[in-house]
């Protein structure tokens, strides 16, 4: 659900506070903007405190007409990793209550409140367990710091969101739906003169414009395909244009090649690219980006039936490269070619990213902290590393091993979509080769997140389910000066 909690600026502590947090260092000195009548370096001794990020001390403390609560919490080495950790189970401890006033600590506020408000984040379609915290009181804190982490938290819980929910009502043109929902209310929230517009391409459109690996891979469902367009303009003129990718697959049972029954459980989130990408064009007009950006989110539904497409079929993708599809599994690459070889073609893009949960493969190499970026060039690839270090959405760059693209090779077509053999191995790095075929001679990374899009765990800013990863990485990236 989208977040429900309040964020609100004070200068002073609240006299009614119920519930208070307070930070202290790894030198255990309590930032205090209170008094808080309570001996608070005998507190931190008793309980064996040491100042970590996310440690908290609970003690009550009196109150006039009653009893009322201070959270003493650890900040570690008041980094921004430190910040989030800390800001996170404050949130937490504060479930199912009303309100919490949090003496903000020094360092990076946007950081603070983002982590604070993500941890609020929920899913549950039905009676909720205990909710969120209704209402966040950051005390002392920079209300632009506030607001900038509120709008990247709100843009994340959106991505999650679409990414929830389920298949049943998740369809390419819910999904198309939703994106034009988010331009609809850019552009009014911006007087109408900046913020994003939409176009979206419906089956036979697609047809007629030869976006044939879209077309392939929507074929076997009953849902079809969708392109969806949105284009940000800032009210300063830009002198950059960046095009954004997304992987739209709203579910993905593998078509023909159908996957084991464990593997498609998590595949409403198969989207999670695209969901980025719609969340990332919904908050740049908040955040005043001053580059131009455009987002084009490839979705359909990959299923088996008797119109879906085979093993061994050969696809025109736009712009007439042709594919031999030796697995319908490795659908995902097949609609992001159309995409990206539309990009090249009609958009004129200075810089071309693509986001998805692309492979497998890199979650072996990476594990689920981490999101893998390739790129053909070297200053896109830093930009994008340094700032997900910065947001927190951590990428690490893997290599373009030119010895592998011989493994796409196809005997009847231009190229096969997955490796053909064994040979050389390395799935995410042949995936990557292919999607380098259709960007042309642009400025072009791809980050494949299928081991960082989802959760296992509900603890920190995470829920189980989707994480909205690529959301702060990219807004990130393209906010900051």
């Amino acid at each position: 659900m989208p977040i429900e909690t309040a964020a609100l600026v004070v200068a002073d502590v609240p006299a009614d506070a119920d519930l208070l947090a307070v930070p202290y260092s790894s030198e255990l000195n309590p930032a205090l903007a209170v008094d808080l009548h309570v001996p608070v370096a005998d507190l931190l001794a008793h309980y064996e405190a040491k100042g970590e990020a996310g440690e908290i001390v609970e003690v009550p403390v009196a109150r006039e007409g009653g009893v009322g609560r201070v959270l003493l919490y650890g900040v570690g080495d008041g980094s921004p990793r430190a910040l989030r950790r800390a800001a996170a189970a404050v949130s937490r401890r504060a479930r199912g209550r009303e309100g919490i006033a949090v003496v903000v600590p020094d360092g990076d506020v946007t950081v603070f409140a983002e982590a604070a408000l993500l941890a609020c984040y929920f899913f549950k379609i039905g009676t909720p367990g205990k909710k969120p915290v209704a209402a966040i009181t950051f005390v002392g804190a920079d209300e632009q710091g506030v607001r900038r982490g509120r709008i990247l938290a709100r843009a994340v819980a959106l991505a999650r969101d679409l990414a929830n929910t389920p298949a049943s009502v998740k369809t390419p043109a819910w999904l198309a739906d939703r994106a034009v929902e988010q331009a609809v209310g850019q552009a009014v929230g911006q007087g109408g003169g900046q913020g994003v517009t939409a176009r979206v391409w419906d089956e036979e459109q697609l047809k007629a414009g030869g976006f044939g690996g879209l077309v392939a891979v929507g074929m076997g469902s009953a849902n079809p395909p969708r392109l969806i367009q949105l284009s940000y303009t800032p009210a300063e003129p830009a002198t950059r244009h960046v095009v954004l990718v997304g992987k739209g697959i709203t579910f993905d049972s593998g078509g023909l090649s159908l996957k084991p029954t464990a593997n498609m459980k998590t595949q409403k989130t198969d989207m999670a690219g695209g969901a980025a990408v719609i969340a990332v064009l919904g908050a740049l007009a908040e955040l005043g980006a001053p580059v131009r950006v455009t987002g084009l989110i490839a979705s359909a539904e990959n299923m088996p039936s008797g119109t879906a497409q085979r093993p061994s079929d050969v696809i025109t993708q736009y712009g007439g490269r042709t594919v031999e599809v030796l697995n319908t599994d490795a659908e995902g690459r097949l609609v992001l070619a159309d995409a990206l070889a539309y990009a090249d073609a009609e958009l004129d893009p200075d810089v071309v990213v693509d986001i998805a949960t692309l492979t497998g493969a890199i979650t072996v190499a990476l594990g689920r902290d981490v999101g893998a970026v390739y790129s053909t060039d070297d200053d896109l690839a830093k930009q994008l590393v340094d700032a997900g270090q910065s947001s927190d959405d951590k990428l690490w760059r893997m290599p373009l091993i030119e010895d592998y693209a011989a493994g796409l090779r196809s005997s009847i077509a231009d190229l096969s979509n997955v490796e053909i053999g064994s040979t050389y191995g390395g799935g995410s790095i042949t995936a990557a080769l292919f999607l380098r075929e259709f960007a042309g001679k642009r400025s072009w990374a791809h980050l494949d997140i299928a081991g960082v899009g989802r959760s296992t765990v509900d603890e920190g800013v995470l829920a189980k389910g989707a994480t909205g990863f690529g959301v702060r990485v990219l807004l990130e990236w393209l906010t900051k000066p």
